[in-house]
C-alpha cells in the first residue's frame, strides 16, 4: 500500500463523520499522516488561538508550513468571520506543518473527500488543471499590487472553476511575494548561473523557468532542499524571503539575490460536493469572505517580508543584492508566450493579467 492511499485510508473515517455534519455536527479529529505515524498524535489541530470559535461543521484545512505563517494566520480570521456569517453553523480547522501529508497528498485527500480543504502551491493545481500555468509564469505581474487585483478581480472564476471535475474547486489565491534566487555564492547574470543546479517546484514550467534563465532546472520536494544544497547535491534554490528564512536556508545559501522572477501563487481548494452541500447563502458568504481574506494575507505577507529582510542580513549575515532583472526577463519571454498561447483559458487569463494592470 502506498503512503497516499494508507493516509486516504486513515482520514475516511473522519470525512464520513465530516459529511454527515453538514447537517449539524460536529468532525471528528482525523488520524495523522501515515509519515507522520511514528509521532505523537498533537492533542489539537492547531486550528487557531485559544478561544477560536468552533462551528456545527468544522472544515478540516491542510497546511504545509507553520501557524505563524500568514497564510495560517489569514486561515484564522478567515475562520471566525464564516462562523460569524453563518450564524456558528461553519468553522474551518487548519492542520499546519504537514500533519495530514505534503501539498501534494493534501490536494488528493481534499479531491478524494478524506478533508474538506487545503491550502496547495499553484504547481500542484496545475498538475491537474494545466491553465493554471499561466497564473504561475515568470515575470508576468508588474508588482504585487498587480497580482492582488488580478486575485480580486473576479476574472480568475472561469480558470479557478476547470477543477471542479477533479473533486475540487478554487475558493482564492494567495502569495508571500517575489521569489528569488539563492545561492552557494553570489550570482548577478545570467551566464554565472550557467551550469547551476538550481531547485524549483516539481512543475515543467518552474523547471523549463530556471533553464530559461540560465541554471539548470532541477525539481525536488522542498524537504531535502537544505541538505542537497549543504552536500553540494544542489547549486542553490529560489524562494520568497519568507520561507527561505523559515527553512533556516540562509545557513546553507547565504547570497539572495533579488531576481524577482517569480509570485507563484499558493491556492485555497474546497471539495466540490461539500462546497455546494452548504446552502445558497452560505456557500456566497464563503466565497466572499475568501476573496476579501486576499487583502489580509497581502497585509500580513507584506509585514514579515519587511522584517525578515532586516533580520537576515543584520543577524545572519545574508548578502542581499539587488540586480538588473531585464537580462532574465528577456530570457523567459519565449516561456511567456508560449504558455499564454497553449489553450483559450491561458489567452482569456493572460488578457486579464494585461487588463488589470
Amino acid at each position: 500500500m502506498n503512503k497516499k492511499s494508507a493516509l486516504a485510508m486513515l482520514l475516511a473515517g473522519a470525512m464520513s463523520l465530516s459529511l454527515a455534519a453538514c447537517g449539524g455536527g460536529t468532525t471528528s479529529t482525523p488520524a495523522p499522516a501515515e509519515s507522520k505515524a511514528a509521532d505523537p498524535a498533537p492533542a489539537q489541530s492547531q486550528a487557531a488561538s485559544d478561544g477560536a470559535k468552533v462551528g456545527q461543521t468544522v472544515f478540516k484545512c491542510a497546511f504545509n508550513q507553520t501557524m505563524e505563517n500568514p497564510e495560517a494566520k489569514t486561515m484564522v480570521e478567515l475562520s471566525d468571520k464564516l462562523y460569524d456569517a453563518t450564524e456558528g453553523r461553519y468553522s474551518i480547522e487548519v492542520y499546519p506543518s504537514e500533519q495530514l501529508g505534503s501539498q501534494a497528498e493534501s490536494l488528493e485527500l481534499v479531491q478524494n473527500g478524506s478533508i474538506e480543504m487545503a491550502i496547495v502551491a499553484n504547481s500542484i493545481v496545475e498538475g491537474v488543471s494545466s491553465d493554471f500555468a499561466m497564473i504561475g509564469t515568470p515575470y508576468v505581474y508588474d508588482s504585487i499590487d498587480h497580482q492582488k487585483k488580478l486575485f480580486q478581480s473576479g476574472k480568475l472564476d472561469d480558470l479557478f472553476a476547470t477543477t471542479e471535475g477533479s473533486g475540487f474547486t478554487v475558493l482564492a489565491a494567495y502569495s508571500l511575494g517575489p521569489r528569488c534566487l539563492y545561492t552557494k555564492e553570489l550570482i548577478t547574470t545570467p551566464e554565472q548561473l550557467s551550469g547551476k543546479k538550481i531547485r524549483v517546484m516539481q512543475s515543467d514550467t518552474m523547471i523549463q523557468m530556471m533553464n530559461k534563465m540560465g541554471g539548470v532546472g532541477t525539481a525536488m520536494g522542498q524537504g531535502d532542499v537544505y541538505s542537497a544544497i549543504q552536500s553540494g547535491t544542489l547549486d542553490g534554490a529560489e524562494n520568497n524571503i519568507i520561507t527561505y528564512t523559515d527553512l533556516l536556508q540562509y545557513e546553507v545559501a547565504p547570497y539572495y539575490t533579488l531576481t524577482n522572477h517569480l509570485m507563484i501563487p499558493d491556492e485555497l481548494v474546497i471539495n466540490v460536493d461539500v462546497l455546494k452541500g452548504m446552502s445558497e447563502a452560505d456557500q456566497k458568504a464563503l466565497k466572499e469572505l475568501a476573496t476579501e481574506s486576499v487583502d489580509t494575507m497581502f497585509s500580513l505577507a507584506e509585514e514579515l517580508r519587511s522584517e525578515y529582510f532586516d533580520k537576515v542580513q543584520k543577524e545572519f549575515g545574508v548578502t542581499v543584492t539587488e540586480i538588473d532583472i531585464k537580462p532574465f526577463q528577456d530570457r523567459c519571454q519565449d516561456l511567456i508566450n508560449d504558455v499564454a498561447n497553449r489553450s483559450d483559458m491561458t489567452k482569456a487569463v493572460y488578457q486579464a493579467i494585461q487588463d488589470v494592470r
